[in-house]
């Protein structure tokens, strides 16, 4: 087995429908990250100042040492920031991502977050990296966010959002089994479901792109009117895609520090009147995006072929190459993973062995498949796929005619080239597929023997969606 763990597919090109409350065409949800004294910090017991996400270019980590221009920036935002931007939004319904330990040192920003009805979600224990620690300090720091954050606010977190995170935060956080929602993913416009040890955990994902933290970085926003643009272009495209019948989520990050400076403020509370000038617009929080999901989409289980065991698998794939299991047995062990957990990604698993089998092996696949309305039918010995197939186009039900111009068709094919005449039948009519038959007859034996592989791997699409679907 070769299992890639990443699911690349998603909703792929039918996203569920959203079905936002009152018919909205976007849900638009903005996230204030207060972050400000829960950052790196020899006094929070680190072991090095902060060095991300400031108005310093460059700024290095200084082991040992504590930075004051790094911490009067970082408390800019809890002194100015928050209260420039507390002032904008107190009256819509935004998801503030606390860090537990700096909420813990802002009595009155929690207070006035409280006192606007905002969520307040986990940002973890402190604002630092976790891609290095130890499952078992990461499951404890988790543990003691949420003991801190309940005794800071007066409430067990909904949702939670790491940001700085391992490969394993996601997992670990589900584990818990209390959280409405995980925001640490990056992957979709709508929320979506993931499974741990047979546990559903829903995944509401945040933003990089709308996000004032780019003003921050390399590459960036450097002026206000740029952060505007950046968010009325997004906010366009998904508005429209929403008047179009495919109404998407709009996820919007800031921070105290950054976007509470003037100059950018004023570039939001345009962007905020943009917004306004829409209808069927859905200012929401997570939170309330979260349970809206839950109830619409709840989580199904689905075929799962990547978790299958060998057994499990050839028995549920086998069949789809016409009595040719040997292309299931050889797929099972390529790299496979969520991503192919669907008709068209076991149809590419098994389309790859039937492609780069020999030519022998392939002539075996076209001669296992039936006459089309031949004998096998007539004596009722065909596969239930097969059968089904045939009887779409009414090749169960022949006049004596018919029946007698198939079974001459069949034999001089068969004579000419080694192998049965092989059609898509549920491609067609009864009378494209005498037509197909009349031309195709005429090929020379490399031509038609290609052709006939293409109608196999056809059929085998055919038939796997079927079986997704039902």
């Amino acid at each position: 087995m070769n299992r890639y763990p990443r699911d690349m597919t998603g909703y792929g090109a039918t996203p569920p429908a959203a079905n936002w409350p009152n018919g909205a065409k976007i849900a638009v949800q903005i996230v204030l990250n207060y972050e400000e004294g829960g950052e790196n910090n020899i006094l929070h017991g680190d072991a090095a100042s902060e060095a991300f996400l400031s108005e310093i270019t460059g700024a290095q980590a200084w082991p040992g040492q504590r930075h004051w221009n790094m911490e009067t920036i970082y408390e800019y935002g809890a002194r100015a920031g928050f209260w420039r931007v507390h002032r904008m939004l107190r009256d819509l319904p935004i998801t503030v991502y606390g860090v537990a330990t700096a909420l813990a040192r802002a009595p009155e920003q929690v207070a006035a977050m409280k006192e606007a009805g905002w969520e307040i979600a986990s940002h973890g224990l402190k604002w630092i990296e976790h891609k290095d620690m130890s499952e078992e300090e990461e499951r404890a720091q988790i543990a003691e966010a949420i003991r801190l954050h309940r005794e800071v606010t007066g409430a067990a977190p909904s949702g939670w959002y790491t940001g700085r995170c391992s490969m394993n935060t996601v997992r670990l956080v589900a584990e818990t089994g209390q959280f409405d929602y995980v925001s640490d993913s990056y992957a979709d416009d709508l929320p979506y479901w993931m499974e741990f040890d047979g546990n559903d955990q829903l995944i509401v994902p945040y933003t990089m792109d709308c996000n004032d933290m780019r003003f921050a970085i390399q590459a960036g926003f450097t002026t206000g009117d740029q952060f505007e643009s950046y968010l009325k272009d997004s906010f366009d495209t998904l508005y429209a895609e929403g008047v179009e019948g495919a109404p998407k989520m709009l996820s919007i990050g800031l921070h105290c520090r950054l976007i509470g400076r003037p100059g950018r403020a004023a570039a939001l509370r345009r962007v905020l009147d943009h917004f306004r000038a829409h209808e069927g617009v859905w200012f929401a929080t997570r939170l309330e995006i979260a349970e809206h999901w839950a109830k619409e989409h709840p989580p199904a289980r689905q075929i799962r072929p990547s978790k299958m065991d060998r057994d499990s698998f050839v028995g549920a794939f086998g069949g789809i190459f016409e009595h040719s299991p040997w292309i299931a047995e050889g797929a099972y062990v390529l790299e496979m993973g969520p991503t192919h957990d669907t008709a068209q990604g076991v149809h590419q698993m098994l389309a790859r062995l039937f492609r780069t089998a020999s030519q022998e092996q392939r002539l075996g696949v076209l001669n296992a498949h039936p006459d089309l309305a031949g004998k096998l039918a007539e004596a009722k010995r065909l596969t239930a796929e097969s059968t089904a197939e045939q009887a779409s186009v009414g090749l169960d039900a022949l006049t004596d005619e018919e029946r007698a111009t198939f079974t001459r068709l069949n034999e001089a094919y068969t004579s000419k080239f080694g192998f049965p005449f092989i059609i898509a039948v549920r491609d067609n009519t009864k009378a494209s597929i005498m037509e197909a038959f009349a031309r195709r007859i005429d090929h020379d034996r490399d031509t038609e023997f290609e052709e006939a592989c293409r109608q196999v791997e056809r059929i085998a699409e055919l038939r796997l969606q079927e079986k997704f679907g039902a």
